[in-house]
């Protein structure tokens, strides 16, 4: 299967072909373990208590964890989970066009165990990491990481954001010195981090630190591959969301000492390792912030259709109609956009994207991203107080892709980049 001939103005039959076939397998495989042992109860209106041991930091219910981990083996095994991992690691090359029409097609089936974005869980993964260990690690990081991060066994949290700079981590304060201990030749770690997620479960955290350089200059920041255990490593506390449970701690590095086959990727590099993924990772999110806006407004439609207060259906109101005919008109024009940027991408090296295409991604992502979250709200106001409750997913949706008009890069952030392009600031109009 040759995974990037769809053309971006309409599904191929190759494509159709693949995501039926994945339908097949959650109805087969996924839906039944989702009712199972009264699995739903994390889909149904106690998801969030099922999810969340609030009496635990907020942090994720171990056999809700073990739930996804089933459906992620039930995936691996299929064939579908690592999709879009290169057919070395296992995967099919799954192309950036695909990736993001599989990312939506999942989005807009719904809530469920196939796909739910709250801890970026879906049958089709991403796997950031791992293309940031084939790019930039060395051999024995390659063999020792890659392979307990396919099976399980190991994983790595990262840490980046600092409390005092979020967006902009060219000022971090967080700092690394040549060490020798015992005699042998590491590094040493102090500082802070904000938001490292999956801490609770890392075997592994990657740690960015300023090793040379001026704050603010972009060099002079390097990555480091640090044991989770590490003495010095502390989590300060779990920072509780808006949307729950949490997995999101304050971290802080009080004379963490690492080896010198600890450090990931060329010294002072560390940002080039971050953004590895970047915008691959951006077009999928946007996808599946369009899918999931798709089913809001497909169900606000449905309900309109069928409920029937005053004696008539809701769907002869106008006030029903005129919002949900934008939103409708928005995510077809935002399909387009996104499956057009997709393609252009498969073409290009990430150096070419970047130069030439990264203020598209970003017009993608702050979009979709904002589409999402408008017709979640307006899914719950046209359901009435049925939508406002937990008996529908709209208010699942909407806490989830909230958050992501801050942390996938902010909508600002999205905006200043796609500005800088526009009038000439930076990229290829500079």
């Amino acid at each position: 299967m040759e995974s990037g001939t769809v053309g971006y103005f309409g599904d191929s039959p190759e494509l159709s072909a693949y995501l039926a076939k994945m339908d097949a397998f959650i109805d087969a495989e996924i839906k039944p373990l989702e009712q199972r042992d009264d699995n739903i109860r994390f889909f149904d209106h106690r998801r969030e208590w099922a999810r969340t041991d609030f009496e635990g930091g907020g942090l994720p219910r171990p056999e809700w964890e073990a739930l996804l981990r089933q459906a992620r083996d039930l995936a691996d095994r299929a064939g579908y989970l690592r999709f879009g991992l290169p057919r070395a690691f296992g995967g099919q090359d799954g192309s950036n066009l695909w990736m993001a029409a599989i990312r939506e097609h999942l989005a807009a089936r719904g809530l469920g165990l196939h796909n739910d974005l709250q801890n970026e869980h879906s049958i089709v993964a991403n796997f950031p990491q791992v293309l940031m260990l084939q790019e930039f690690g060395t051999q024995e990081q390659k063999e020792k990481f890659i392979g307990g991060m396919l099976d399980g066994d190991l994983s790595l949290a990262f840490a980046l954001t600092e409390p005092e700079h979020g967006s902009d981590a060219t000022h971090m304060q967080t700092r690394a010195v040549r060490e020798s201990r015992n005699g042998a030749s590491g590094w040493r770690i102090d500082g802070e981090k904000m938001w490292t997620t999956g801490m609770h479960s890392a075997s592994h955290v990657i740690i960015f630190a300023r090793t040379h350089g001026e704050r603010g200059d972009g060099k002079g920041i390097t990555g480091f591959l640090v044991p989770s255990d590490t003495p010095g490593l502390k989590i300060e506390e779990w920072l509780w969301t808006f949307n729950m449970p949490t997995d999101h701690p304050r971290i802080s590095l009080t004379n963490v000492w690492v080896r010198d086959e600890d450090l990931f990727g060329e010294p002072g590099d560390g940002l080039a390792l971050a953004q590895t993924f970047v915008h691959e990772n951006r077009i999928r999110q946007a996808a599946a912030s369009l899918g999931a806006a798709s089913y809001c407004i497909e169900e606000s439609v449905r309900y309109a259709r069928e409920r029937k207060p005053f004696g008539k259906p809701l769907a002869t109101n106008q006030a029903i109609q005129w919002p949900l005919v934008e939103m409708s008109t928005q995510a077809e024009m935002l399909r387009l956009l996104i499956r057009k940027t997709a393609s252009d991408m498969d073409r290009m090296s990430r150096a070419e994207v970047t130069a030439t295409l990264s203020h598209k991604v970003s017009m993608c992502n702050y979009w979709a991203n904002r589409l999402c979250c408008e017709a979640a709200d307006r899914a719950m106001q046209v359901h009435g107080g049925i939508g406002y409750s937990r008996h529908k997913p709209f208010e699942h949706i909407y806490r989830h892709h909230r958050r992501y008009r801050i942390t996938e890069g902010s909508e600002e952030i999205q905006m200043r980049k796609i500005a800088a392009y526009m009038f000439g600031l930076g990229g290829a109009r500079k």
